[in-house]
């Protein structure tokens, strides 16, 4: 696997779940492949589990781990070629690219969407600058569209969870007081719908995601018509594709409470965290014995690991 940045870069997603299993098992059996490798994390947003998790994974696996704040500890990156660089950004991503990629084996990028312009968003700049001029395999560590590593955590925990073997999906929207991209949710969708699972979207009116990513997953604007007979709840906002970025008023009835969960099959419940407390979910669900929602967050270390795995052996 040359790069790790959508599912398009994996050749069997089944078997790299199956993969993350195993380091799970067996964190350090192959502790020496990245001797002597050095793997460079670059967060442009915020992060918790996803730097966490990765470092573990990376050191798991025996490489060195340098770990970079980009807008804080470097220069401020021109993405935009063609342009006379009068303003605030002091250096080309061509240069700064290529530079980290002189010192890593292998680069993790974390750059969000900016929430204004849809066309660009999509156009995943950073992440395919990134690609182009580095030199080196990049790995998503959650981009303006995708969210990889999260989604091949949510994979493995429902494949650790799942008591039939096509269970009923549920990807919820739930409420949020600020705009948060689609990519968690964009990116479960499109790896849900590369398994045979039975998998359903539930969002308010104004809320689709883009097509590309809902698939062939069956969308409702019903959301205790979704819950009904699910195994696996998935709750996570996001802001409005249709009218790119927005908020739109209302909609606060569709946070998780015990009596949607009722409705289930004694669903799961799943989140990526952070998650707003009494906002997106109610306490009693949050704290139930249907939340497994730390479970998820700690197989975080093994999907990354598998990934990062698959990479290396790329590399030889």
């Amino acid at each position: 696997m040359k790069h790790f940045i959508s599912p398009a870069d994996v050749t069997d997603i089944a078997q790299l779940v199956k993969e993350a299993a195993q380091l799970k098992a067996n964190p350090y059996a192959f502790s020496d492949l990245g001797k002597n490798k050095t793997i460079g994390l670059l967060f442009f947003n915020s992060s918790l589990r996803t730097r966490l998790s990765t470092q573990k994974a990376a050191t798991n696996l025996g490489m060195n781990v340098i770990v970079m704040n980009v807008d804080s500890d470097g220069w401020q990156l021109e993405m935009n070629d063609g342009v006379i660089m009068d303003g605030n950004k002091a250096e080309h991503i061509k240069e700064a690219a290529a530079v980290i990629g002189q010192y890593c084996d292998i680069i993790g990028v974390r750059a969000f969407a900016k929430l204004n312009n849809r066309k660009k968003d999509y156009q995943e700049m950073v992440m395919e600058k990134f690609r182009t001029y580095a030199g080196v395999p990049i790995v998503n560590l959650e981009s303006a569209t995708r969210h990889p590593c999260q989604s091949l955590t949510d994979l493995l925990t429902i494949q650790e969870l799942k008591t039939v073997e096509r269970p009923k999906i549920v990807l919820t929207w739930a409420p949020h007081v600020k705009a948060l991209p689609q990519a968690v949710a964009n990116s479960f969708a499109e790896w849900v719908n590369l398994t045979d699972y039975d998998f359903t979207i539930a969002n308010p009116e104004g809320y689709n995601l883009a097509p590309e990513f809902v698939g062939n997953a069956k969308v409702t604007h019903n959301q205790n018509e979704a819950f009904a007979n699910a195994d696996f709840i998935y709750a996570k906002n996001w802001s409005s594709y249709e009218h790119y970025g927005e908020v739109l008023p209302g909609n606060k009835d569709w946070q998780i409470t015990p009596e949607k969960m009722a409705l289930t099959n004694n669903a799961k419940f799943m989140h990526c965290l952070p998650v707003r407390r009494g906002l997106v979910v109610a306490d009693e669900v949050l704290d139930s014995l249907a939340s497994v929602v730390i479970q998820q967050a700690g197989n975080r270390v093994w999907a990354a690991q598998a990934a990062i795995k698959r990479v290396l052996e790329e590399l030889g």
